[in-house]
């Protein structure tokens, strides 16, 4: 598999502390099928982190993981806040873009209600590259307003769920929300956004399976991730009949409507 969301780099975000837990995470996640893991550290006005930092970060991580002979190839990128992309030039957001390839990781707010989220969405995308919106079903402001959402696929925006909210890691509402984008077909990738070996670990396929989701786990994990990062056309989504939960209830197709 390919993990394009990942706080694997020690002491500059949320991730590990020390370089002993980035390991930790590394020896994880080849043990739960990653062979290609996106360090993807917050670039956020709490995290003021830049492309010389990470790529540092990176240097120092690829060399120990091959010290220490594990088998992980770690490629750089960053999870961009929206709220911190105004203060961005092009040429600094073309450095934090996902191994280097034309897709940004954006990272929308924990907030109930975003002004010009998808303006300034539509806006990076025209001007500076592609975006891939990270785990949006535990954005409030999106489960208040799918359609925004819908609408933003539709101009060419990718979705990146994160696999612990499709089995109810961040409570039954984000799960049930991650099912409907899945089944709406507006999730394009599926990723860890590990933080450490245990209580934020590195796992997908686990995941999938429990949620019903292998079908489409290589598109995932592996056809979509690999497009990302090598800057070919999107394949797309294998036809596939996925089946509601019985305790959802059937709904109109919202998501999908402008």
């Amino acid at each position: 598999m390919i993990d394009l969301h990942s706080h694997v780099l020690p002491g500059i975000d949320d991730g590990p502390d020390t370089i002993e837990g980035s390991l930790e995470l590394a020896r994880a996640a080849v043990a739960a099928g990653t062979r290609t893991l996106v360090a993807t550290p917050h670039v956020s006005w709490h995290y003021p982190n830049d492309a010389d930092t990470i790529a540092r970060g990176v240097a120092e991580l690829k060399a120990r993981l091959a010290a220490e002979e594990i088998a992980l190839e770690l490629l750089p990128g960053a999870e961009i806040a929206v709220t911190r992309l105004p203060e961005l030039d092009s040429a600094q957001r073309s450095r934090l873009r996902l191994g280097a390839g034309p897709w940004l990781l954006v990272e929308p707010p924990f907030a109930p209600v975003v002004s010009g989220l998808e303006r300034i969405v539509l806006e990076l995308q025209s001007s500076d590259g592609r975006v891939l919106l990270a785990h949006p079903e535990r954005c409030p402001a999106i489960q208040r307003d799918p359609r925004m959402l819908g609408s933003l696929v539709r101009a060419g925006v990718l979705t990146s769920v994160t696999a612990g909210s499709l089995v109810g890691r961040f409570g039954e509402k984000v799960r049930r929300f991650a099912l409907e984008l899945v089944r709406e077909e507006l999730v394009h990738n599926v990723a860890a956004d590990s933080h450490d070996a245990v209580d934020r670990p590195p796992s997908i396929a686990d995941e999938l399976r429990q949620a019903g989701l292998e079908p489409l786990a290589e598109w995932l994990t592996m056809s979509v991730p690999t497009a990302i990062l090598e800057g070919t056309e999107i394949p797309p989504r294998p036809v596939l009949a996925l089946t509601r939960p019985r305790s959802r209830p059937t709904r109109a197709s919202w998501l999908r409507r402008r």
